[in-house]
């Protein structure tokens, strides 16, 4: 092991460290301010406030860090997007791959006693296999990276607008699509408030994959029991104690966040596109 030179200072030598790690995050999240950033705009502003400077001291480097961590919500395991398959076995379709769309609900949005509601979409890509045919005799062609790169571009044009994830509003509907040959199985179901919503995210995933889109095949699902919010959920006592209950299929605004393709539980996700700038898509986000 090499010896520490003389004179070595852990404090000075930790500070920096700190603080080029903690920039690299802060100017890969606002990588779309030029420089240092500035009082120009609120996202200039933002990682003016967020980046950390060499005569910081640990006061000024706590605010910098909840500011970028905690307020804005970098750090939030509720706003980085989770991925990976929820397969500890293979299912048994495992030989195609499949297409996940991740929506949350914007930080702000949330109530303060609850976490931002997240959905996740999936979707079988059947014009494609895992891995060659042939590993596993299958008759389609294994997809590669140039067929997920133009995924990844369709998904661009269709769940991104105006540099931000489109919308849509989840409710207490169920809405199930069943197309077994296109990449929908049963129990494929998103909750949404209206059939508008159910018709308009289904429409696009099915060209982001081009297969043909059939109203036919959707079914709407409107339960007697309505949407609860957090103040009409109420609280319940668990050990003499209030905590607050569970709301049901509250009625929401989620944003598209980004969308990956997993091959199965042998290789990590692939990301196409990250809107949260947390993974390095196939495409660049804006």
């Amino acid at each position: 092991m090499t010896d520490l030179p003389e004179g070595f200072d852990n404090i000075e030598h930790l500070q920096r460290t700190w603080n080029q790690e903690h920039n690299r995050r802060v100017d890969r999240y606002f990588k779309d301010v030029q420089g240092d950033g500035d009082l120009s705009g609120v996202r200039p502003s933002l990682k003016l406030a967020c980046r950390a400077l060499d005569n910081d001291n640990m006061y000024a480097s706590w605010m910098r860090s909840d500011l970028f961590y905690n307020v804005i919500g970098y750090g939030r395991k509720n706003l980085a997007v989770f991925y990976g398959s929820k397969f500890d076995n293979a299912p048994g379709v495992a030989g195609h791959p499949q297409l996940f769309f991740v929506f949350t609900q914007d930080e702000s949005a949330s109530p303060p006693e609850e976490s931002p509601i997240q959905h996740e979409k999936s979707v079988r890509l059947m014009k494609f296999s895992c891995i060659s045919g042939d590993d596993d005799g299958s008759t389609k062609p294994a997809i590669t990276k140039a067929n997920m790169t133009e995924i990844a571009n369709e998904i661009k044009s269709l769940f991104v607008s105006a540099s931000r994830g489109i919308t849509y509003t989840t409710g207490n509907k169920s809405a199930s699509y069943t197309d077994p040959e296109n990449g929908f199985p049963r129990g494929n179901y998103l909750l949404v408030n209206s059939r508008a919503d159910a018709i308009e995210i289904y429409q696009k995933i099915c060209n982001v994959i081009d297969v043909p889109f059939n109203q036919e095949k959707l079914i709407v699902n409107d339960p007697d029991k309505p949407s609860t919010t957090t103040a009409s959920a109420g609280k319940v006592t668990i050990l003499g104690k209030q905590v607050q209950n569970r709301r049901y299929r509250p009625v929401s605004v989620l944003r598209f966040r980004s969308a990956y393709i997993s091959l199965g539980n042998l290789v990590p996700p692939i990301f196409l596109i990250d809107t949260t700038l947390r993974n390095t898509g196939l495409v660049k986000f804006p």
